[in-house]
């Protein structure tokens, strides 16, 4: 299976049921990453990460084979050499046309619809832990 085939998969999925254990569970043993926004200030990862992180009116994440790192406050040695192997992903609040959240990234991806009362409400994307390009 590829990301373009599991993004196949969510594309369409009402908000709250943007993707079930079972898949997650796929997702992870893929290598696959699934995220997509949450309410008006989060941004979910589930699959070969599995975190919640607050992106209140958009954020930026640092994403490394490892997973998410996490911002060090003193510059420290470790975030340093990680941050090197990092690819970014800006979470955008209200930016794309008809969309509450969308991402970018140059991190290869595909991407996928979640809907809310019938509208567009998040265009989410599936990527590839193990290819960040």
């Amino acid at each position: 299976m590829t990301i373009k085939d599991f993004a196949r998969i969510l594309n369409g999925r009402e908000y709250g049921s943007e993707i079930d254990k079972k898949e997650e569970e796929i997702a992870k043993l893929l290598g696959f990453v699934v995220v997509f926004g949450y309410s008006d200030d989060n941004t979910e990862f589930r699959g070969a990460i599995n975190a919640e992180q607050d992106s209140w009116q958009g954020a930026t994440f640092n994403v490394y084979p490892d997973g998410l790192i996490k911002e060090c406050f003193d510059n420290c040695d470790a975030y340093q050499k990680a941050k090197e192997k990092c690819k970014t992903l800006k979470a955008v609040w209200c930016g794309k046309d008809d969309y509450s959240w969308s991402y970018e990234t140059d991190i290869p991806h595909a991407t996928f619809d979640i809907v809310k009362d019938g509208e567009n409400y998040c265009e989410g994307i599936v990527f590839d832990l193990n290819n960040l390009g």
